[in-house]
């Protein structure tokens, strides 16, 4: 994707993630702040250019903690779901400033902006020769 491309996908997938939040929560007072809808939208790309590749989580089971990996596809799909279900149980709850929270559809917004501006944003390889 290159350096330059990357920043205006990152940027734009950030913007589609404050669009997100604010279009679903348009009376918050709280304040939309941080990266981590942006990071979603990359999560995205990754899922997309890398869907085989083994993601390392852990999966707590009482006091044990195990690391586990799973590949991209199975987990990144099962974190926007979880994400998006966050995000619909939050819907109705205290949104004033000293409530706080996770801005959860941001995180769903810049997902789904990745997912449709990853492949537009990739550098074509030609097949032509170069002689």
């Amino acid at each position: 994707m290159g350096h330059v491309r990357f920043t205006a996908f990152y940027l734009l997938c950030g913007m589609g993630a404050t669009a997100a939040q604010i279009a679903i929560e348009p009376a918050s007072m709280v304040p939309n702040i941080g990266a981590s809808g942006a990071i979603a939208g990359v999560l995205a790309a990754y899922l997309i250019n890398y869907p085989k590749a083994r993601v390392q989580t852990i999966v707590p089971l009482g006091f044990l903690i195990l690391p586990f990996k799973v590949p991209a596809v199975v987990y990144l799909p099962i974190w926007f779901g979880l994400q998006a279900l966050s995000g619909l149980a939050s819907l109705g709850m205290d949104t004033s400033v000293d409530a706080g929270g996770v801005a959860y559809f941001a995180h769903v917004g810049g997902f789904i902006v990745g997912l449709l501006l990853v492949k537009p944003f990739q550098v074509r390889q030609s097949t032509q020769a170069l002689f």
